[in-house]
């Protein structure tokens, strides 16, 4: 006799389950046009195309959970779960296929391996799952994560419908006597454990009673999944598979200043039906959150509530009430000041750590900025300080008030050619304000340009024609004043044929990369680690010495967030350090911000919320003695941070240009 079961045994009237189905199928599909309706009240964005490569993403992300699994608690239950309910779902559709399509595929081995054992395995493990869940958000109860009455009656829901599916199927295996039953070994043991308590003609009406309970459980997930936490399901897999393909550091969008009717995002259907489909996807999992930087100085910015409070702008109706039909007819209303307030928007750095680490791909960063941009270019309404560092830029081509030093005045005596005077050179080095300007950062440009001549690069810099690349007023939300820079820098370099740019500054570097591409600016740029790394593998520079002492390293966040550029600093400070690199327990991709970027460089902070003092002290516990850095911003932040909070012990803060040159020095 070959494997098999009775599909419906000791079901009567099974045509009532159909009958059931269709207000399930019903409720459902309208809870998910009623999400679909309000995302579309968001702005045109065009995100289709490359079919494959976003297939790829979602099979990666989605179903692989390759961003979850980096937390091993989350993605270890998150694991069992999805592949158990997975496992479960295809076995139902197997069911569905043998008894109702009459294509009897349920038999035999395939039965025994997949229908009995692979079942009752993955469904254990989804229990597993299931408990691990209530372990965490009920006994280890981490502040990232909210608990409310609705989490808990989700993942009742889940345990019970598992629970009663195992009982329904031990019931039946005693019941039937099947001649299988160890094939379903939790199934069998359950209906063991029955057997223990209850006779056997107690059996099948306690059967049938649970099978359609455990029926009506599933078709009320079904139709409740819309309306619940569970929608993630269905809008993280969009949002995975709706996510930007352009470069990371390509994150902002370009507003077409001629034709703009408004700049920036003022009401929540001033974001794309994207920015809206982030919001839906949430799982409020907190990882943005612990990641901020902004966050863990005790400023008023966490990326999950804000994503959250945005969430229930979208589903709020005019009174600011939840709107009962879907309606989106209070989304026109002003978010700034309401939902978010300004001090919210002005406390992010933009390092990205929240985007880096959201399993969903959730775009908070473009968030932020766009509401900065409306606050800017249509109100003229940010800090005094970010005020002030604008004009400067406006004016004198640099953020910094006060500098007296021209753009020259750091490389006298090291005989620089000018691009004015030589017409063209192999690569322009874009020396940036904070490197060309700062006393402290010149040290920096002084050491690369000595290296590049050691080791025969042609290189020339624009001097004077060099202004700022537009980058702090891009992230500040000033886009007009960016475009107007970009573009003129743009018309400079292509004046003088430039094909290949280096820069020490990660911030321009990311700009001429990536943000100038979208104005037709098409360079191959380079970050003075990646041009160094090259010309010590290829032997067309080699280091005199060794350095003695342990160094540990500070990602910038927009060369290795941004732009994937983790390995080059670290080769070549490889090439000159005695021993390995002291890691920070925050490195690479997981580096913690020096505080800089988006504008912070020249924001007003307390003492005891300073992310730069933060930063510093995770450098000091490594017990490094050399503090190395691969960007001017950072130099400058860390310098302050490390004589803040290690005042008794001296831990050098220098470029990795300088440990190739100056050894001696650092």
């Amino acid at each position: 006799m070959s494997p098999t079961r009775e599909v419906y045994w000791n079901i009567s009237a099974v045509w009532l389950m159909y009958v059931l189905l269709i207000p399930t199928v019903v409720i459902f599909f309208y809870g998910l046009y009623s999400h679909i309706r309000l995302w579309r009240i968001g702005k045109p964005e065009q995100r289709a195309g490359t079919f494959s490569q976003r297939l790829k993403q979602l099979w990666v992300y989605g179903f692989g959970h390759a961003r979850i699994l980096t937390h091993r608690y989350a993605g270890l239950f998150h694991s069992l779960i999805f592949s158990g309910f997975v496992v479960l779902f295809i076995g139902t559709l197997v069911v569905m296929v043998h008894e109702d399509a009459g294509l009897r595929i349920m038999q035999g081995k395939f039965y025994l391996y997949f229908q009995s054992l692979a079942l009752d395995v993955f469904g254990l493990f989804a229990i597993i799952g299931v408990l691990l869940v209530f372990w965490r958000r009920y006994i280890l109860k981490p502040q990232s994560l909210t608990h409310t009455w609705r989490d808990a009656l989700l993942a009742g829901l889940l345990l019970i419908i598992l629970l009663t599916g195992f009982v329904v199927e031990g019931l039946r295996l005693i019941a039937a006597e099947d001649p299988w039953a160890h094939w379903s070994p939790v199934g069998f043991v359950v209906g063991k454990l029955f057997a223990a308590f209850l006779p056997l003609d107690a059996f099948r009406p306690l059967h049938a009673s649970l099978w359609w309970f455990h029926l009506l459980l599933v078709f009320g997930l079904i139709a409740w999944l819309p309306y619940s936490k569970l929608l993630h399901v269905i809008t993280s897999s969009a949002n995975i598979y709706f996510r930007s393909l352009e470069p990371k550091g390509a994150m902002l969008k370009l507003i077409e200043l001629e034709t703009a009717e408004s700049f920036g995002v003022k009401s929540i259907d001033s974001f794309t039906w994207k920015g809206l489909l982030d919001l839906d996807a949430c799982t409020e999992c907190g990882r943005c959150q612990d990641a901020c930087p902004a966050f863990a100085t005790g400023k008023p910015l966490s990326p999950k509530s804000l994503i959250l409070d945005l969430r229930n702008a979208l589903h709020a109706g005019p009174s600011g009430a939840p709107a009962g039909d879907g309606a989106p007819s209070g989304n026109g209303s002003l978010l700034i000041g309401k939902t978010i307030q300004e001090e919210t928007l002005w406390s992010c750095t933009t390092c990205m750590a929240c985007m880096e680490v959201c399993p969903v791909f959730i775009e908070h960063v473009p968030k932020i900025v766009d509401m900065r941009r409306y606050l800017v270019m249509e109100e003229g309404n940010f800090p005094d300080s970010m005020q002030q560092a604008l004009r400067n830029v406006e004016s004198r081509g640099h953020p910094y008030a006060g500098i007296t030093a021209s753009r020259l005045d750091w490389c006298r005596g090291l005989d620089v050619k000018i691009m004015s005077q030589v017409g063209r050179a192999d690569y322009l080095y874009w020396v940036g304000c904070s490197t060309a300007l700062n006393t402290r950062n010149q040290k920096i440009a002084r050491a690369l340009v000595q290296i590049l001549q050691e080791a025969g690069v042609d290189f020339a810099i624009l001097g004077a024609e060099e202004n700022c690349t537009g980058d702090p007023a891009r992230r500040m939300g000033n886009e007009y004043l960016f475009q107007t820079l970009a573009r003129q820098n743009i018309s400079v370099l292509n004046s003088y044929q430039v094909k290949k740019i280096v820069t020490t500054c990660p911030h321009c570097f990311n700009s001429l990369k990536n943000d100038y591409r979208q104005l037709g600016g098409n360079f191959e740029v380079y970050h003075h680690s990646e041009l160094l790394a090259r010309l010590i593998e290829e032997g067309k520079w080699k280091p005199s010495g060794r350095i003695k002492g342990k160094i540990t390293f500070h990602d910038p966040c927009y060369l290795g967030r941004y732009n994937d550029t983790y390995d080059p600093p670290r080769e070549v400070i490889g090439a000159v350090s005695g021993s390995a690199i002291v890691e920070m327990d925050r490195h690479r991709e997981k580096s913690f911000c020096c505080g800089a970027g988006g504008g912070m460089m020249w924001a007003e902070e307390p003492k005891e919320k300073r992310v730069s003092n933060v930063r510093a002290q995770h450098a000091v516990e490594t017990g490094a003695d050399i503090l190395s850095v691969a960007c001017p911003f950072c130099m400058t932040m860390l310098e302050e941070g490390v004589k803040s909070e290690n005042p008794g012990k001296e831990i050098k803060v220098v470029d990795i240009a300088e440990l190739l040159r100056g050894m001696d020095s650092a």
